[in-house]
């Protein structure tokens, strides 16, 4: 559903708490990709961004095979799509599904598919280590993978060449509840929501600028991508051809929603 423009705030909140059920409804039926049409307003803020390069093993290009390790999603940061995912989120997903696969620009096609040795973990990490001046920290969905050049050779070329800057999760919303920065008497709910999360926000000024966002308490994980431009863009390449040891799953258990939402079947 597109949010349409309005002349006033007063005038969009109205319609999003009107449509709240539908546009959640309309969230959860859906697979949600990298790239975002007609969706939330998007400011990014390039002075937050520093110099930050993947540990590239130069002899990779010429490997028939090599790991991967790549941030496919992050938490506490307000994306393309309106959505602040919120730790925890993947708890449930991550112990649920093992077969995962990195694919190029979320195509599920064997033509497409980088990798189907792929093992998934939350890990926080700060800002800064994902090359970002934000103060704090973030739960970050990584892909440890195993790149074979004979499965896509173009997509292995341009990891070993540090091309791939960004990666998308696909995923399916489980619990996600509206957020509005409003201080009417009708929008209790939502600004309950709002002052619970905001907090977390890296990006705060987008948040601002709108007013809204959904936080997402529970997802499922699909599969990982890479991509030229994702909805989140704090989904780097950590290394390549370089083994990472391999983290310990975090103990949390997803964040529970402030409103329970019935769920599609």
């Amino acid at each position: 559903m597109k949010i349409p423009t309005f002349k006033t705030q007063s005038e969009l909140f109205d319609w999003l708490r009107q449509n709240k059920s539908m546009l959640i409804m309309e969230k959860k039926s859906v697979i949600k990709f990298a790239d975002a049409v007609d969706c939330h307003r998007f400011s990014y803020d390039e002075s937050k961004d520093v110099i930050s390069k993947a540990d590239v093993n130069p002899d990779a290009i010429n490997m028939a095979a090599f790991p991967v390790t790549v941030v496919i999603n992050t938490t506490n940061l307000l994306d393309s799509h309106g959505d602040v995912h919120v730790q925890g989120l993947w708890g449930k997903s991550l112990k649920e599904q093992k077969n995962l696969y990195l694919l190029q620009e979320h195509q599920m096609s064997f033509d497409h598919i980088i990798s189907d040795q792929v093992k998934a973990t939350a890990r926080t990490m700060t800002w800064a280590e994902l090359g970002y001046k934000y103060e704090g920290s973030t739960q970050a969905l990584v892909f440890n993978a195993r790149v074979e050049k004979d499965r896509n050779a173009y997509m292995a070329e341009q990891y070993a060449k540090d091309r791939v800057k960004n990666h998308s999760v696909g995923m399916r919303y489980v619990n996600i509840s509206l957020a509005l920065n409003s201080e009417s008497k009708f929008d209790k709910e939502e600004k309950a929501v709002w002052d619970k999360y905001y907090p977390t926000i890296a990006n705060k000024e987008t948040a601002d600028e709108s007013g809204y966002f959904f936080a997402v308490t529970e997802a499922k994980i699909v599969e990982g991508s890479a991509v030229p431009l994702g909805s989140n863009f704090a989904t780097p390449t950590i290394s390549v051809g370089k083994s990472q040891p391999e983290a310990e799953p975090e103990k949390s258990t997803p964040s529970s929603p402030l409103f329970w939402l019935p769920q599609n079947k």
